[in-house]
């Protein structure tokens, strides 16, 4: 019976380190910007040293408002108008010859000039559109990125005086395909400011610090003898009366300090892979499997609230012999998977905290760009991997989104839970115990994080790398300065679970 018993409980266990696995894998708070400023290979000169912009490329032919576009600034040129009403239409005219590297037979007289890449520096094209009389230079790439339009080495000093804007190729191919027809298409360039501060970063950060809130206090809100009791519909039946309930094959994983070291270095081969090898079927499965268990934990939380709220019904039970137990991607996660104590959450976290830092910051000098935010946003495939809480911004002219990595409240949640345990096994009261002030530490953590955004830009930053030290840092002085360092260390399994198992 006892190796009955384990071999059921082991799927479970190895779904728990399956899912912190893939979860890991989103640990960066990344966020889209309007700027994309990027100093390497962009050499700064005189005339070349503007930051990269978004430009809104508004249009219309034959006066009727088609599709906006999105182009990107180049770093030479004049700056672009803020404001949509402070831009000037202008009509849009194709250069000739079309990729504006020499002398031009079209008139471009206080006309934007289009014109193709290739052929000549995109300096060249600025210079040669400039003298004809132009007033902007719309450039179309040959594929669907925003490439940089940078000045080279020989370009001492420049003076252009007339915005530059690159568009992707679908957009630009329309656009001349109108020229072409004799159809008359004006122009609008300007490149909007984001708010400093939109809404929907709040809302991350209340879903956060409520998600781990909601799963370190889940067991005592809805956890009692009735509920197990009464409720058993994902209870493997072994026999007519084997009295088998929940409470009782209820698993827990416990992390070791070895093992979360070894977590951190899979997790990093399993990043790499999908880094080279990631492709959009892979990433539909993904899809397909978080679909899967967050509808299954959506409807564990229900049951067990609504068998809670309305233990006083009548039950219906239904057996599943081959579903075992559902899997609930935050909450269940975090009530599934522990820490024992503060020594092991040291080296899960720290470990974390290095493995987020570097493939983040370090991973782009090594691979020429950020490997953990390529993932995550699924860049080879033009699909978004579902590690991330993501909420639209509400007030952004750019639209987009703010985002946070399961992992981010993943890590941190273990740490958080502990805290609890801890402190309702040693009878603390609020003020005097942990719970509280590492949610405050962990909120605080998750606002630095988004303070750095803003002030880097929007480039993706290692949440863990503010959340470690608010959360693992706070509580390790606590313990320190409060004398209960030594118990937060060296805390024991046993005599946690007869603690907290006390009625």
């Amino acid at each position: 019976m006892a190796t009955a018993r384990r071999a059921w409980r082991l799927p479970f266990v190895v779904a728990a380190a399956a899912a912190l696995l893939v979860l890991l894998l989103a640990c960066s708070a990344a966020a889209d910007d309007a700027s994309y400023d990027d100093d390497a290979g962009a050499p700064r000169t005189p005339g070349c040293s503007n930051k990269f912009q978004l430009v809104k490329v508004k249009n219309w032919v034959n006066g009727t408002e088609g599709a906006t576009v999105v182009g990107l600034s180049a770093r030479f040129g004049a700056p672009l108008p803020r404001d949509m009403h402070e831009a000037q239409k202008s009509f849009a005219v194709l250069a000739n010859p079309f990729d504006c590297c020499s002398n031009l037979t079209s008139k471009l007289t206080n006309s934007i000039a289009l014109a193709t890449r290739g052929e000549c520096a995109f300096t060249a094209k600025a210079k040669t559109a400039q003298a004809g009389g132009a007033v902007g230079l719309l450039v179309i790439n040959d594929n669907e990125e925003l490439y940089k339009m940078v000045c080279s080495e020989n370009d001492t000093s420049i003076n252009v005086t007339m915005p530059v804007v690159m568009i992707p190729q679908s957009a630009g191919k329309k656009l001349k395909g109108f020229l072409d027809h004799g159809a008359s298409v004006e122009v609008q360039l300007y490149s909007p400011n984001r708010p400093v501060v939109d809404l929907s970063a709040c809302f991350l950060w209340i879903m956060a610090v409520g998600t781990i809130v909601c799963a370190s206090l889940w067991s005592e809100l809805v956890a009692c003898e009735q509920v197990d009791e009464r409720y058993n519909q994902l209870t493997r039946k072994d026999g007519p009366n084997t009295g088998t309930n929940y409470s009782e094959d209820k698993e827990i994983f416990e992390i070791s300090a070895k093992g979360a070291i070894i977590f951190i270095i899979t997790a990093s081969v399993f990043l790499l892979l999908l880094f080279y090898f990631m492709s959009s079927w892979f990433v539909w499965v993904l899809i397909v499997l978080f679909c899967i268990g967050g509808i299954e934990g959506m409807h564990v939380c229900l049951v067990t609230l609504l068998a809670r709220i309305f233990k006083d019904c009548g039950q219906k039970t239904v057996q599943l012999p081959f579903l075992g137990e559902g899997i609930c991607l935050m909450i269940t996660v975090l009530q599934m998977a522990r820490l024992p104590n503060i020594r092991v959450a040291s080296a899960l976290l720290s470990a974390a905290f290095v493995y987020d830092i570097f493939w983040v910051f370090i991973s782009p000098l090594i691979f020429h760009e950020s490997v953990m935010i390529a993932v995550a946003r699924g860049d080879n495939t033009g699909e978004s991997i579902p590690m991330l809480l993501r909420i639209p911004r509400f007030f952004d002219p750019w639209g987009g989104y703010d985002m946070i990595g399961f992992g981010d409240i993943i890590f941190p949640g273990l740490l958080v839970a502990f805290s609890y345990r801890f402190d309702r096994a040693s009878e603390k009261g609020i003020i005097n115990g942990y719970f509280l002030w590492l949610i405050v530490g962990y909120a605080v953590g998750l606002f630095l994080t988004y303070l750095a955004l803003f002030l880097m830009d929007g480039h993706g930053q290692p949440a863990l790398l503010y959340l470690v030290p608010c959360t693992l840092g706070l509580i390790v002085i606590l313990g320190w300065v409060r004398g209960d360092l030594h118990d937060l260390w060296n805390y024991r399994k046993g005599r946690m679970e007869n603690l907290v198992d006390e009625p």
